[in-house]
């Protein structure tokens, strides 16, 4: 008896040694030593990590003193076609087999490889289609596949409708409004009456789930393919009417989107169309603040065209993951020699490419005539913005915002359901990839890390991840929306 007491008075000894000169060895102890009242379980300490998040939204959450009142969002609009893309080729008759980038689709066997090329990755792309005819069996098609849906679709109309559910905002989307389109898009939008035409277009949205096998090819996220034959958008063929209309309407912010679009037409068509795109922005009152929401690309002189001729007379713009990559590699810029992200971006990584355009496209300077001063950047695991000092307010609340809304939307709730997300964001990262470099510590009760440099702030927020998302497109389009709906415009003034 009294050796059990002796073996029982040393652990405790021992514990408490341990314990005070190791104060976080106090869980790994508890793992196998069974307590009342004690045990821990790993999944109930990583359920509360999202419950604190999500709690910390709630409370951190809130809307600038100046609000937006009237917002004019051009000039991609569309209709959505929205059916599983395993299902949809399969209907077609095609077999699985390796997969294969194309920047202009032609074919079936094409849309097949380059649908199986972005599955395998688990990454968000989109195509033309240059073939009318074909084009339209394959839309046909997917609108009679058992489960397709049509949705409000183009960035424009997407973040207009995002934007609509504000009451008290007024918003003006132009576009090339189709009457199907008409009939779906909220109330509270104005289309001016040169945006609507007899016929809608269609783009096809190919989605797939985590997992999801087809042949040899297993996807490791959930995504979509998008693909169209849509001149009308293709040729922004509505931007001069948007920017006309701009005059009437007098809005406090302008969201310009579709340029992407343009890629599908060729080269000379496309470089023409860019010149006149520029002359047409920069019409806009230099007072009226223009965010540009990017989309995948392909083609580096275009991507490179844009980065040089457009991003400049924008006042913020909004991207994912690929398209920053795609711009460092366009440019020329940090970590182009990175031929893909490998899981989640390194938050470093990210950091560098963000302030390198910031630094040579925007106004970081104070003898730059450029107008870029924010980047909302988004990836499945967390959103980044980073602004030049002075110009924006309520980044902190404006990026927690956004992350809610891609956690909320993806799994098609109105508010965070603890039980359907996870935490993917690493709470520890370095603030660049090179040196000099802050080690950061995200907190799960304020979920907004911040650091600076020179005078660019960073504000991340970790994005708590669908598990099972109901609808990836517009994901993007959402956060975006949101992002600025909670961003507040500072009265300029100089450096």
């Amino acid at each position: 008896m009294w050796r059990k007491a002796l073996v029982a008075a040393l652990l405790a000894l021992a514990v408490g040694y341990f314990y005070h000169g190791c104060p976080d060895l106090q869980e790994q102890i508890l793992q196998y030593v069974s307590l009342p009242n004690l045990q821990s379980s790993s999944q109930n300490s990583h359920n509360s990590l999202e419950k604190v998040i999500s709690s910390a939204w709630e409370t951190l959450i809130t809307l600038p003193t100046r609000q937006w009142s009237k917002v004019a969002v051009g000039v991609n609009a569309c209709v959505d076609v929205v059916v599983t893309g395993v299902g949809l080729l399969q209907a077609l008759a095609v077999d699985p087999g390796t997969g294969l980038n194309h920047e202009v689709l032609h074919s079936k066997d094409d849309l097949k490889e380059a649908f199986i090329h972005f599955m395998g990755r688990g990454a968000a792309a989109e195509r033309f289609f240059s073939d009318k005819e074909t084009f339209q069996r394959i839309a046909r098609a997917a609108a009679e596949y058992p489960g397709a849906k049509l949705y409000v679709g183009g960035n424009a109309a997407l973040i207009g409708q995002k934007l609509a559910t504000y009451p008290d905002l007024m918003v003006l989307l132009c576009g090339p409004v189709g009457p199907k389109l008409h009939e779906m898009l909220d109330e509270q939008i104005v289309v001016p009456p040169d945006s609507l035409q007899e016929t809608d277009e269609f783009h096809l949205i190919l989605e797939y789930k985590a997992g999801e096998q087809w042949g040899s090819t297993q996807a490791p996220q959930a995504n979509r393919f998008i693909f169209s034959h849509d001149v009308s958008n293709g040729k922004m063929s509505s931007l001069e009417t948007f920017v006309a209309s701009l005059e009437e309407f007098q809005p406090d912010l302008v969201v310009l989107s579709g340029l992407h679009m343009m890629e599908g037409q060729g080269r000379e068509l496309w470089e023409e169309r860019l010149k006149e795109a520029v002359s047409a922005i920069s019409d806009i009152r230099k007072d009226i603040p223009i965010h540009l929401e990017l989309a995948s690309m392909t083609d580096r002189d275009f991507m490179n065209s844009i980065m040089q001729e457009v991003m400049p007379i924008v006042s913020s713009i909004g991207l994912n993951e690929q398209e920053l990559l795609f711009l460092s590699h366009a440019g020329e810029g940090p970590h182009a020699e990175l031929a893909a992200w490998k899981g989640i971006p390194d938050v470093g990584r990210v950091s560098d490419i963000l302030l390198w355009i910031l630094e040579q496209h925007g106004r970081t300077d104070p003898s730059s005539e450029a107008e870029l001063t924010r980047i909302h950047f988004h990836t499945l695991a967390y959103h980044i913005l980073a602004t030049v000092d002075g110009y924006w307010g309520n980044q902190a609340a404006a990026v927690l915002a956004g992350a809610r809304v891609a956690s909320t939307q993806a799994c098609g709730s109105r508010s965070v359901d603890i039980s359907k997300v996870v935490l993917k964001a690493p709470l520890e990262f370095f603030s660049s990839h090179t040196e000099p470099r802050e080690k950061l510590t995200l907190n799960p009760a304020e979920p907004v890390a911040v650091w600076r440099h020179g005078n660019v702030t960073f504000h991340l927020s970790p994005v708590l991840v669908c598990k099972q998302p109901l609808r990836t497109v517009g994901l993007g389009d959402a956060i975006s929306a949101e992002g600025l709906m909670y961003s507040e415009l500072k009265a300029q003034q100089p450096f």
